[in-house]
């Protein structure tokens, strides 16, 4: 296999986009990209687009050809595909792009995400993501996202001892990222009053323990890592890509407080990248509720199961802690466009590694980690990247 490098990211900002369209969003953080990567259209050979369900949100299918259209790659006949699996789709089109330069297939990828998720109701949205669940088993049941992590967070304070301070703290920790973060949504610091006083969605969870609803879009470029210094003075290497998958359902589990998805992606990820946890400077991890933030960095390998809320509540995972995690304010405050939340946290690290973070950047940052779910952990995909 050949060695694969970023040489472009671009992003939109996060949040309420009313005055922008799925396809406005969508070009733009590609336009941005390959502006980054210095490449002219004429040298893009495959688009890979990740989108988990545009045909509900916007009543519009067929996104790889969309967005190839309005990028002016049309002309070109340039192969364009859609990715979907949830909550994972941004995360497994990057795994697409990937594989597609490493096995020769194509020298110029770009990889995008974007949903626009704010055109339809709070209820309609809600309804629309629970669809990644098991849809006989749970939601036709009346089981919805919030509460099937309610059912986790219980759990696992029951199992773990973790404490409903520690999944505030998980919140105001994003939060502070994504205060240094100007594409976040969410650019306010929360105190743990905050979260706790916030609504009750499913207990023991609130509002402010869920990631909200978004608009945005994200994008790389990838190449063969010999080539990428004719792009840019600064590539970032995929050096791990795994992916794994688990049962839809949650109940069938052997272990709901273990995302065992998340668990094996990460180990394949890691043995192809020849590191292991303790050289991951900065990781961005998938945490659509704040419960799920503590399962990844149990998961993953940086705690050890049940030592995910405290060493949140230490500092651990703040900017200066053992292993910074969601810099970029992750999907609690930076926001949870589905498609695009993978490749935004790609832009997040490539970022880092470049060390162009500004106020949120880790010192010496050389090697980072992006992990993206999809449902409640059937998909899981995890990347590791390393400064070149």
């Amino acid at each position: 296999m050949r060695r694969v490098a970023v040489i472009g990211v671009g992003d939109t900002k996060f949040g309420e986009l009313w005055d922008a369209s799925f396809r406005d969003i969508g070009i733009k953080a590609g336009l941005a990209a390959v502006e980054d990567a210095n490449i002219s259209a004429e040298k893009i050979d495959a688009l890979f687009v990740g989108n988990m369900s545009a045909g509900r949100f916007i009543e519009q299918e067929h996104i790889g050809a969309l967005i190839a259209d309005y990028a002016g790659l049309a002309k070109d006949h340039i192969p364009a595909t859609r990715v979907e699996a949830a909550g994972a789709s941004g995360g497994l089109a990057l795994r697409q792009g990937y594989m597609a330069i490493a096995s020769g297939l194509h020298d110029i990828v770009v990889v995008g995400g974007a949903e626009k998720m704010m055109d339809v109701s709070d209820v309609a949205s809600a309804f629309i993501q629970s669809s990644a669940a098991d849809q006989e088993w749970e939601t036709e049941l009346g089981a919805t996202f919030p509460s099937l992590h309610a059912l986790i967070a219980r759990r696992h304070m029951h199992e773990h001892g973790t404490t409903r301070e520690q999944l505030a703290d998980v919140a105001v920790k994003n939060h502070r990222h994504g205060s240094m973060n100007p594409k976040a949504q969410f650019q306010k610091e929360i105190t743990r009053d905050t979260v706790l006083g916030s609504l009750m969605v499913s207990s023991p969870l609130r509002m402010f323990d869920c990631a909200p609803s978004s608009d945005g879009a994200a994008a790389v470029v990838l190449c063969p890592l010999d080539l990428a210094k004719n792009y840019t003075e600064t590539p970032v290497e995929i050096v791990g890509s795994g992916q794994a998958s688990d049962t839809l359902a949650l109940h069938h589990r052997r272990d709901i407080m273990t995302f065992d998805a998340t668990r094996v992606a990460a180990e394949r990820a890691f043995k192809m990248a020849g590191v292991t946890q303790k050289d991951v400077d900065v990781a961005e991890v998938h945490d659509n509720f704040t419960i799920s933030e503590i399962l990844a960095i149990e998961d993953l390998g940086f705690f050890k199961k049940g030592e995910g809320g405290k060493a949140t509540e230490d500092g651990r995972t703040s900017l200066d802690g053992d292993v910074a995690v969601n810099t970029s304010g992750g999907l609690k405050a930076r926001g949870d466009p589905i498609g695009a939340t993978g490749l935004a946290q790609a832009v997040e690290i490539v970022t880092q590694l470049r060390g162009k973070a500004d106020k949120r950047q880790v010192k010496d940052a050389s090697v980072g980690l992006t992990h993206n779910v999809g449902g409640t952990g059937a998909t899981a995909v995890v990347h590791v990247f390393r400064r070149v």
